[in-house]
Formats: structure tokens, sequence, C-alpha cells
């Protein structure tokens, strides 16, 4: 176990459960931090806890209100840096604004990298997060990055729901290498969705390369919005003879009627972030990583190897 004279884990707002969770496993309480919101906004933060010379996590998932959680988290860190703590690690279960990771087109902003510097700004020494939207963010830091993937645990649940004949399919070709992975871990075959566009902001599902007839299926990816890419893959999937159709998503956004209307019968998300309200509805189950980042956790407080939990 961790030495607890050392280090403390504080949480901020965005998603307090996960980081009760994460303490719980190792055994020890959240520190202790006052948070407030001024008449104006603004956020007021008081470390309550004495830092000075001791290795703090910060956990906070940017999400849900990602503007709000991110400036929160950032003057978390410059209280716990002019509190003189020996180092700062942001636990970040979901890494907020990293999809713009690239200028794919004219005059657009590279946020990715925009919130990489503000963290190190701010004062984080390193950054401790889950299935990074592209892995080349890591490569926007300066300082180390550990990304832990949900994959191991997501497939484990996969394993519980007895599917038969089981395809794993990629929504679209991003989804390709996530796909192949799923598929190993389950010894199971694996199919793609082509996709066309249509217009400039709207693509459709074009072609689905590989059999489904018969079997049933789960689709794979890191990340559900508002699902209309994993609703549009599973109607292509049921239109080629699937008998049923799952998915699996390490961060559940889940905005709006996500799955209203949807042929997913079940899907399986980790709780990286805050519950929606289509958890309550029964098609949407979660799956708790807390373990996995405690276990992290503790690798780097004991200055012990994390690469075990890296498995793709």
């Amino acid at each position: 176990m961790p030495d607890l004279q050392n280090f403390l884990i504080f949480s901020g707002t965005s998603h307090e459960k996960l980081a009760q969770e994460v303490a719980s496993c190792l055994g020890v309480e959240l520190g202790k931090i006052a948070i407030e919101t001024f008449p104006d906004n603004e956020i007021g933060v008081q470390v309550k806890e004495n830092v000075r010379g001791r290795d703090v996590f910060v956990m906070q998932s940017v999400a849900r209100h990602p503007n709000l959680y991110l400036m929160e988290l950032l003057i978390i860190v410059d209280a716990l840096k002019r509190a003189s703590a020996r180092s700062i690690v942001a636990v970040l279960p979901y890494f907020g604004y990293a999809r713009q990771d690239r200028k794919d087109k004219g005059r657009v902003p590279i946020t990715a990298k925009l919130v990489a510097n503000l963290l190190e700004k701010a004062g984080v020494t390193s950054v401790l997060t889950m299935d990074l939207h592209v892995d080349q963010v890591q490569g926007f830091f300066d300082i180390p990055v550990d990304n832990l993937y949900a994959r191991p645990v997501l497939a484990d649940a996969v394993t519980r729901l007895g599917l038969q004949k089981c395809v794993v399919v990629a929504p679209d070709v991003g989804s390709i290498r996530l796909a192949r992975a799923y598929a190993a871990n389950l010894g199971a075959d694996w199919a793609i969705i082509d996709k066309r566009r249509v217009r400039a902001d709207e693509v459709e599902p074009n072609a689905l390369i590989g059999e489904v007839k018969h079997k049933d299926v789960l689709l794979v990816d890191d990340l559900c919005s508002t699902g209309d890419t994993l609703k549009k893959a599973a109607g292509v999937c049921k239109r080629a003879g699937a008998s049923r159709v799952f998915a699996a998503v390490t961060h559940g956004l889940l905005i709006g009627k996500a799955f209203e209307e949807s042929a997913i019968e079940k899907m399986l998300v980790t709780n990286t972030i805050s519950p929606s309200d289509q958890l309550i509805r029964g098609k949407v189950e979660q799956v708790s990583v807390a373990a996995l980042f405690a276990e992290a956790i503790d690798s780097i407080v004991n200055c012990k190897s994390l690469s075990s939990l890296f498995r793709k």
C-alpha cells in the first residue's frame, strides 16, 4: 500500500463519486478542500490540508461543463503549487478538448495543445488519464503523461453478457485499431463500417466490410457524445442480418436522447464521466475503472512501473 504520510488525493466538483471510489480502493480519505462560487460566478478555492513537500493528486473530469471544470482544475492546481506541494498530478479520467488535436481546416485551434499548455503553466508536474482521443496528444506535453486503457475492464464486462458468435465492429475508420484489440481480447472476428461524406458537415454509413449475419455485434469506440455514429452503425449491422447489437465505449457523454429508438440493446460505458440520465433507463450499464486508477496512483507513489496497466 502507498505511504500515507506523503501523498493526498483531492477532488474537483466534476465527479466526486469516482474520486471517493479511488480513495476507498487506496484506503485513504479525500483531502479537504473548499470550493465555492462567488456571486459573479468566479471560482474560489482553499486547500484545507498541509501539502508542503507532499505529492498530491487532483481528480477532475473535464466533461459535462468543460469550461467550468477546466478552470476549476487550474485554480486548484495553482493553490496547491503556492502551498508548496512537492508534485501535482492531474488525474483526468476524461481529457476534455482532446478532439481538436490538429488543423484539419483553415483558421481552427488545436485545443488539445492549448489545454496541455494551461496545465503545465498552472503547475501540473504530470498527467494521469484514460483513453485519450488520439495517443499523440501525449506529445503535446513536456511533462510525463500516463494514458490508461479501459479496454481490458470493458472486455471483461462484455464477456459476462454472453454474446453468441461475437463480431467486433468499428463504426468508422478511426476505431479500427480499437476494434482489432477488442477482437483479439475476446477471440472474435472483426469488421468495419465505411462512411461516405454527404455534405461538408455530415457523413453517412456506406458499406459494411465483414460478415455479421446471424451473429451478435459489438460496436466499440472511445467516446460517445450524441450517439449518432453508433446508432447509424447499429442500423447498418441490423440490415446486414446481425442478431443483436451491443456497444462498449470508454467515455459516455450521452448527450440528450442519444439512444432512444436505437438498435443497440445495451451499451457498456466506464465511469470516467459522471452518469447521464440514460443510465436510469436500463439501456446503459456503467463499469467502474476506480480500481485501475487506484492501482496507477499506488504505482506512482511507490515508484513502480505502470507498464502492466497500459494493455491496449
